[in-house]
């Protein structure tokens, strides 16, 4: 059987990385810190060394599968060794312009590159790809539709607080990604938000209490519209894929948001730097303590303005006295992705989450175990 190298222990490993250790996989351990991950995991194996790329390489071979959940600098040098090592790749990561620059290498090589296999991404494409099967398969498709998709998820404090948010590890991702524009479509056309905030919309989930947050656009979603398999003629009045946050967080944060606007990323990453450590130090869950994943993804189709199909996902999940709810969905679906290269079920080349139905269906069923999901059937 293929040896698993699971690189970084950080808190979005621990679940995961636990389920394949108890299931008796052949797992190496590879942290910064052996004591911490010994702390963490020796209780299920002894396979446990200080991460160093030198010894990595050493002990890597052909077949073997290396899971890089280190920061996303790291990837693409991770994913160079499993070229030159003939081994497989997996993170949660989103798929970098030169990770898919690898593809043909990789296909040719009969390896699987498989990313975005986290909660998002991760999840998200899961139901999404799943809702686009269900309007294929309803009597409600029609090339004439008029679509509109939404993708939402955050993690937010189970218990609210003043600041309207809690980091569940380093918060200068977060604050990188403040600093980045964003791309969707609304009312049919292209629009980029220079800054998330300036695009900040009030968003009710179908819960029963019908919580409202607040959401705004993340990244560019358009490049997903291709990811999801929609016809390139569907008429498209909405794509937006975005992140949740609690009421309140836009107010909350006025003065973050003054501070990254005058943070220059590049001459300035030591500002961006601190302000991420005070946030650290100032907002990050403490032991124990309970916070919340959401995820909303939503498929509409209207002609002549009568909605003829509407069917939506909720995922509400909620931290517990053995993990949080974060690291469980970031790290089980990376440990089903394990699983499936194990099991021969990935295509080779450089991919994100699969989209086969079978897969899809595998893979929530065993996510369900983790967190509350709802499948809403509106308009069918």
């Amino acid at each position: 059987m293929s040896r698993i190298h699971w690189l970084g222990t950080g808190l979005s490993s621990i679940p995961g990385l636990r389920r394949l250790l108890k299931k008796n996989y052949n797992v190496f351990v590879w942290n910064r810190t052996i004591q911490k991950a010994q702390t963490l995991f020796g209780d299920l194996t002894s396979n446990i060394y200080k991460f160093d790329f030198s010894e990595l390489e050493k002990k890597t071979i052909a077949g073997d599968i290396l899971i890089s959940m280190l920061p996303a600098s790291h990837h693409l040098d991770i994913a160079k060794l499993c070229l030159k090592k003939n081994a497989n790749f997996i993170s949660s990561s989103y798929i970098s312009e030169g990770l898919q620059e690898l593809n043909s290498e990789v296909k040719k090589q009969g390896l699987v590159f498989l990313n975005e296999v986290g909660l998002d991404p991760g999840i998200d494409h899961l139901m999404a790809h799943d809702l686009v099967k269900q309007y294929r398969e309803s009597y409600s498709f029609d090339q004439n539709n008029t679509i509109e998709f939404f993708s939402f998820c955050g993690g937010v404090p189970k218990n609210p607080n003043n600041f309207c948010y809690k980091f569940s590890w380093s918060p200068l991702g977060v604050l990188k990604a403040l600093k980045s524009p964003a791309k969707s479509i609304e009312e049919f056309n292209p629009v980029e938000t220079l800054r998330p905030w300036y695009n900040i919309k009030v968003h009710e989930i179908p819960n029963s209490e019908k919580e409202k947050f607040e959401v705004y656009p993340n990244r560019d979603s358009l490049p997903f519209i291709d990811q999801y398999d929609f016809d390139k003629n569907w008429k498209i009045k909405r794509f937006v894929r975005g992140t949740i946050r609690n009421l309140g967080w836009k107010k909350a944060w006025q003065e973050i948001f003054r501070n990254i606007e005058a943070i220059n990323i590049d001459s300035d990453i030591e500002k961006l730097e601190k302000l991420s450590s005070d946030l650290w130090d100032q907002y990050s869950y403490k032991e124990n303590e309970e916070d919340r994943v959401v995820l909303n993804v939503s498929l509409k189709a209207s002609k002549n303005n009568i909605i003829n199909f509407d069917r939506s996902y909720l995922l509400d999940a909620w931290g517990n006295n053995k993990s949080s709810a974060m690291s469980r969905l970031v790290s089980i679906p990376v440990a089903l992705a394990v699983e499936s290269v194990l099991k021969s079920k990935i295509s080779f080349g450089v991919s994100a989450a699969p989209k086969s139905p079978k897969l899809v269906s595998e893979w929530l069923n065993e996510i369900k175990k983790e967190a509350q999901i709802f499948n809403f059937i509106k308009i069918s």
